[in-house]
C-alpha cells in the first residue's frame, strides 16, 4: 500500500528523527510504501519495527550524503577483509572494527563503512554500547540489518 504523507504527518516524522535524518521539509514529497519511506521518489528510511516506530536510514540515501553529514550518525569503520562478509549479510565481529564514531547504546542503529572508501556498506543494530565495544576484543557486536544488495537495496 502506497501512501503520500501530509504536511502534518511529515512534521510529526521530523520530530521523531535523529539529527542526521532531518534533511527534508513539509514541501518535499514523502510517501510510504510497505515498510519503505521514499523522499522525492528515492528510498530514505526503512521501518524495522512498526509497533515501536523504529526506523533505520536506507543505504541509497546514506550514499548520497557527504562524509561530514555522515558523521551526524554513529559510524563504525571496518577493515577491508570484513567487507565481503558484511555485504553478504554477515554480522559485524569486533576484530574487524578499526574505528567507532559516536556514543551509542545497545539497540541503536549504526552505519558501517569501509576503511579505504569511507562509503556506507551496511546499517546494523548495536548489540553493545560503544563503551562496552571499545573494551571488547572478540565476538559479534553488530547485527547486520540492511546491506548493499539485500531486498531493501533492490527497491527503487
Amino acid at each position: 500500500m502506497r501512501k503520500l504523507l501530509s504536511g502534518k504527518e511529515i512534521k510529526e516524522l521530523l520530530e521523531e528523527l535523529p539529527l542526521g535524518l532531518k534533511v527534508f521539509s513539509k514541501k518535499d514529497k514523502l510517501e510510504i510504501f510497505d515498510n519503505i519511506y521514499k523522499l522525492n521518489d528515492k528510498p530514505f528510511l526503512i521501518v524495522i519495527d512498526e509497533k515501536n516506530r523504529k526506523m533505520i536510514p536506507h543505504l541509497k540515501f546514506l550514499q548520497t550524503i557527504s562524509s561530514s553529514e555522515l558523521l551526524k550518525f554513529n559510524v563504525i569503520t571496518i577493515d577491508m577483509g570484513a567487507v565481503k562478509f558484511v555485504v553478504s549479510g554477515a554480522d559485524i565481529m569486533r576484530p574487524g572494527i578499526k574505528n567507532m564514531e559516536g556514543n551509542f547504546q545497545k539497540d541503536d542503529h549504526v552505519i558501517i563503512i569501509d576503511i579505504n572508501n569511507k562509503k556506507p556498506l551496511s546499517v546494523g543494530l548495536a548489540l553493545f554500547s560503544s563503551e562496552e565495544m571499545k573494551n571488547m576484543t572478540g565476538g559479534k557486536v553488530i547485527k547486520n540489518i540492511h546491506y548493499v544488495g539485500d531486498e531493501f537495496w533492490k527497491i527503487n
